[in-house]
């Protein structure tokens, strides 16, 4: 007696990437409702199943959809925006900035399209995302009938959608209490790393992601300096940290693990923790290459993820599958690392389990989602056949295999694309649209490009200083005179500082555009040790804005910023023409004189040798009180006896030209 099945493939053969690899060379799979119902040899299937929808599959390969375990799809909008970068500047020289302007609910959802149209054409039927305004990203999944793993961000700073990370917990919250039990959707918690989060956020997070027992996707040791800062700060590797942080209590989806070593895996493992990894992605950042076979052999459930298609720049499994399975074998120098079926597996059923969404999809089995493909192997570039290895079909997915070699995808029991054809997104809609986009980004950048200013804003945590300076520099023979004059009577010294501080100073073609000077400040103590280090940049403006009798300056200084990052970081973002070096030892008194306050720097200038200053300055709003100022810093020079010695009229740098 036959039974009514849905849909009915048949003349396939059938890779079902099960555990035990079972394929079915001339195989046929039934479908009822969003679920596979059998699947075997063609002659017993038919004999035992008829429906209504019979597709023969041409001897097409016929498999699970592609699971991309890591990625950030509304960045599909940021594709070739900026490329052969360092991670740091990349991401804070130029995604950032503009995910800050233009990120939008709309954003999300035009980039997440345009994804899941990618996704569908190159064979892919399930994804693990995190990004922002995840809501928008689930509903254009949805739409477009694909499978996700959506993972609502959590950082702690200020993001596009959440002003606070307390903000961004709520809507996590609400994410995940809306889209759970979604036949489509999985929603997750996404705290974006331990080094954009703090040890409350992780723990808030976990203890979100075990409430609703949904998945935690989080990015992990991606980068050698990520995890030396953390044995620096405290003292462990990023596995133990975040252990400690309760986050592997949670179903955790850790992206990248390129520098986690073999008990970190094995805690990971421990833990039923999933690995993401992206081969291109790091291969394209210069992050490392991940030990994935030590971690296979480990145990862990370590899919494949095209990560952002911002760093990447595609979201082509067939690419990313082919990519892991070459690294396994130059990494580990053995050509039998990483065999094509498994690296397939990594694509598939693995990866799904990494997603912690194995019983539902990954394999082609009774009672599992019909989320499946089909793969033509018959063109030019997979050309010929050989039937006698049974493994050979898996070789050519994985070495000759290409995405457009994809003619068929079906998710949840509902065809995606038949024939090349996609049957739930306008694909011409989305092109234009995102043309629209790219022309708005192009004129913020370039704008943006023009003026040192605006790249320093666009880094964040600059502040204005509108405030002008009043200033005196002389050359002075004795030192030792001045330090005794600073005892007199008529000073009431308020506080006195000793810094080695380190300047290099950046000048571009344009006179216009300033220079900017990073400082790095090393406090010294009594004993002469350093206690505390600090480093800004300054932007500063025109040398001189107005100058009074003695030569005292009027000068202003625009911008401040914290100087978070390294100074080679500084150079590729900011692109000076020439750059000069001064470092000094200067000791400072803040003083006060006749009721207003000085601070008073006497500078050896060590680096070019060029002896002993002393500097007087004082902070000013008006030109009246301008005025008034530089007649007391003329009298303090005096009264320090350096009122007779060389007036100069230039910055340091500018002596050194």
């Amino acid at each position: 007696m036959t039974q009514t099945a849905d849909i009915l493939l048949t003349n396939a053969h059938i890779l079902t990437m099960d555990e035990e690899y079972r394929q079915y060379r001339h195989g046929a799979l039934a479908v009822r409702g969003d679920a596979i119902l059998a699947i075997g040899p063609e002659a017993e299937i038919t004999a035992q199943y008829t429906a209504a929808e019979v597709h023969d599959c041409g001897g097409k390969i016929l498999m699970p959809g592609l699971v991309n375990a890591h990625t950030h799809v509304p960045m599909t909008l940021l594709r070739g925006l900026a490329d052969d970068l360092r991670l740091d500047v990349w991401l804070l020289g130029y995604m950032w900035p503009v995910e800050r302007e233009f990120v939008s609910p709309e954003f999300c959802r035009l980039g997440a399209q345009i994804a899941c149209a990618e996704f569908i054409r190159s064979g892919i039927t399930a994804f693990a995302d995190m990004y922002f305004f995840e809501e928008e990203v689930a509903r254009a999944t949805a739409a477009a009938g694909l499978r996700g793993v959506l993972g609502q961000s959590v950082m702690k700073f200020p993001t596009s959608d959440a002003a606070s990370y307390e903000d961004g917990l709520a809507l996590a919250r609400g994410f995940i209490e809306r889209w759970k039990n979604h036949p489509l959707i999985v929603p997750s918690v996404a705290p974006h790393a331990p080094y954009t989060c703090t040890p409350e956020i992780l723990k808030a997070c976990a203890q979100l992601a075990t409430e609703f027992d949904v998945p935690l996707h989080i990015h992990i040791s991606e980068t050698a300096l990520e995890v030396e800062n953390m044995r620096n700060e405290n003292s462990m590797p990023v596995v133990p940290y975040i252990k400690k942080q309760g986050l592997l209590e949670a179903k955790v989806l850790a992206a990248h693990c390129v520098h986690i070593d073999e008990g970190e895996m094995r805690t990971l493992q421990h833990y039923n923790a999933g690995v993401a990894h992206n081969p291109s992605s790091n291969l394209k950042l210069a992050s490392g290459f991940a030990q994935v076979t030590k971690m296979l052999e480990t145990g862990l459930n370590v899919g494949i993820g095209t990560d952002g298609p911002a760093s990447n720049n595609d979201l082509d499994m067939f690419e990313e599958v082919r990519l892991a399975a070459f690294l396994a074998k130059a990494v580990s120098n053995d050509p039998t690392s990483l065999p094509a079926p498994q690296a397939l597996a990594m694509a598939t059923r693995i990866g799904a389990q990494a997603l912690h969404i194995g019983h539902l999809t990954g394999s082609l089995e009774p009672g599992k989602r019909a989320d499946l493909i089909l793969v033509d192997l018959s063109p030019l570039h997979n050309s010929p056949r050989f039937e006698r290895d049974p493994n050979g079909a898996y070789a050519q997915i994985v070495y000759a295999g290409k995405s457009t070699d994809v003619s068929d995808v079906m998710v949840n029991g509902q065809w995606l694309m038949r024939d090349r054809q996609l049957l739930t997104l306008n694909e011409a809609e989305l092109l234009e649209q995102a043309a629209q986009y790219a022309n708005k980004i192009d004129a913020f950048l370039s704008a943006r490009e023009q003026s040192v200013l605006s790249k320093l804003i666009a880094l964040g945590g600059s502040s204005e200083e509108e405030s002008y300076e009043v200033q005196i520099k002389v050359k002075v023979s004795d030192p030792a005179r001045v330090q005794t004059a600073l005892q007199s009577p008529e000073l009431e010294i308020m506080y006195q500082r000793h810094y080695r501080q380190y300047d290099n100073y950046f000048f571009f073609d344009d006179p216009a555009q300033g220079r900017l000077r990073y400082r790095e400040d090393d406090f010294i103590d009594s004993k002469g040790k350093v206690t505390n280090v600090r480093a800004r940049l300054t932007l500063i403006g025109l040398n001189r804005e107005g100058e009074f009798e003695r030569d005292v300056l009027l000068s202003r200084s625009r911008y401040l910023a914290p100087a978070t990052q390294t100074l080679r970081f500084y150079r590729e973002y900011f692109k000076p023409a020439s750059e000069k070096v001064i470092e000094k030892d200067r000791l400072r008194w803040l003083v006060k004189y006749k009721g207003e306050e000085f601070y008073i720097n006497l500078d050896a200038i060590e680096r070019p040798d060029m002896g002993h200053f002393v500097e007087i300055k004082s902070r000013t709003w008006s030109r009246k009180d301008a005025e008034s100022k530089a007649k007391l810093s003329a009298e303090l020079a005096t009264l320090l006896e350096a009122g007779s010695d060389i007036h100069i009229t230039s910055d340091y740098v500018t002596l050194t030209h």
